[in-house]
């Protein structure tokens, strides 16, 4: 059998990658190991400034006091609207790598970063309107998309055996970019500084990652929009459900870090200098938590981790209940952090599970070695894009229910309850679904008598 080409090909006039097979361990070996990990590292990059754009105005928001005439409830619309643009652009974000290719499209994703970001410069200071203001969250939602679009690039350059890994460090280095726009505005708040410095610092890095995906990545050829690999993972329910715990998850994780300093300062008065020490600690831990999920997945089924997950999550939602009720900042603040580990452990372990599914699914088919594996990544490619958007929905939800808990009660509680609810059942789905049944058995071969054994999705 002649082993793939393992070097880029040129071909339409760029650095594009003809054949690809990372499931050949030879080939992986000797030469796909070293292009997907670099193109991991600047894929990694891009996200992470994208991540930084999308929640810019979690700390923005810090810097609008009085003289800007907006109250909590103003302020809690602004950023549910950047984080409804942010999950909405996650779906053409996906189809747009096989159109443009990988390295073009994540020049062109960073490229974009500049229009809120200097949007937000010209217009940021008191007596702009409320509605301009919301304009601009709006397009810095755009960040929210890179989140997709390099995903399903990275899926594409990693083996199954890898993914759980590949995908975790992706994701969670770019969710480190909310942390770290939340350390720079402490930075610039402790400084003296205003909001156009803090969107000064990122103007140069937007430009940087634009040119280094432009110099250092790669495009895979064979990475096409299939629209029967789009419809049919929109009608498998499988995309439906991962979804919807997704949501529990990255919806968690995205919401809270929007809402967080927002929550410390209208509930427990919290200065905007004190608000900024407290929120990045939570979206740090839970960024850089989240490849754990994705290797504990690996080794131990990300059904399993995903459904364990969940009950540390109710758990920590119902002491931070009790720490609202009480007034209790201290144990507040450490359970709410509590909550962002959990979130970003989940984070890791719920994407790992998807393509694992689909590869089930193939060899329920009766598919077997590369034919089960492009079947997986097919569906597995195809669903990513829309249960990103959908799980970024959550954050909507959640900034939603704390308007809503705060104009009705004047505190986050009623929001929590809700929360706590809603862990509980994404428990009950993931033991539902995942863990207490089997997958489907592998259909027969021509050359068996006897079906194969069952397969289980505690193993995905």
């Amino acid at each position: 059998m002649t082993a793939p080409s393992t070097a880029p090909v040129a071909s339409r006039g760029g650095r594009w990658i003809d054949r690809w097979d990372p499931e050949d361990e030879t080939f992986w070996n000797t030469t796909g190991e070293r292009i997907a990990r670099r193109n991991l590292l600047f894929s990694v990059l891009s996200e992470h400034i994208g991540f930084s754009i999308w929640t810019l105005w979690s700390v923005m928001v810090l810097f609008m006091g009085p003289e800007y005439g907006l109250t909590p409830a103003d302020k809690f619309t602004i950023v549910s609207m950047a984080t409804l643009v942010g999950a909405v652009v996650r779906v053409p974000y996906t189809f747009a790598v096989a159109v443009f290719g990988g390295r073009m499209w994540t020049v062109v994703s960073a490229s974009l970063l500049l229009v809120p970001t200097v949007a937000a410069f010209v217009v940021m200071e008191p007596g702009t309107s409320f509605t301009t203001f919301l304009i601009c969250a709006m397009l810095a939602g755009v960040g929210g998309g890179n989140f997709a679009s390099s995903m399903t690039n990275i899926n594409a350059f990693f083996p199954l055996r890898r993914k759980g890994w590949a995908l975790g460090l992706n994701a969670g280095g770019g969710n480190v970019g909310v942390p770290v726009v939340q350390l720079v505005g402490l930075a610039v708040i402790g400084a003296g500084g205003g909001p156009r410095l803090l969107l000064g610092v990122y103007i140069p890095f937007i430009v940087v990652a634009a040119v280094l995906a432009w110099l250092k990545m790669d495009s895979i050829s064979s990475v096409r929009n299939d629209t029967g690999a789009a419809k049919d993972a929109a009608k498998d329910p499988h995309t439906w459900i991962m979804s919807f715990l997704y949501i529990g998850t990255f919806g968690s994780f995205i919401g809270y870090s929007f809402a967080f300093g927002l929550v410390l300062q209208t509930q427990f008065g919290r200065t905007p200098l004190q608000a900024a020490y407290v929120t990045f600690v939570g979206p740090l831990l839970g960024s850089l938590i989240r490849p754990v999920g994705g290797t504990l997945a690996d080794r131990f089924g990300g059904a399993r981790i995903t459904l364990w997950n969940y009950v540390g999550m109710a758990a920590a939602t119902g002491v931070v209940i009790l720490a609202s009720v009480r007034e209790s900042l201290p144990l507040f603040t450490a359970a709410f952090i509590a909550l962002f580990v959990l979130s970003g452990l989940g984070n890791g372990s719920t994407f790992k599970m998807i393509p694992g599914i689909f590869h089930a699914k193939a060899l329920a088919r009766g598919l077997e070695g590369e034919a089960a594996a492009a079947y997986g990544r097919r569906l597995s490619g195809a669903s990513m894009g829309l249960i990103g958007a959908v799980g970024a929905l959550g954050g909507l939800g959640i900034n939603l229910a704390f308007r809503q808990s705060f104009l009705s009660v004047g505190s986050g509680t009623g929001a929590f309850v809700a929360f706590l609810a809603f862990y509980g059942l994404c428990f009950a789905v993931t033991w539902a679904v995942y863990l207490h049944r089997p997958a489907p058995a592998a259909a027969p071969t021509a050359s068996a008598t006897e079906t194969k054994p069952q397969l289980s999705y505690a193993e995905v």
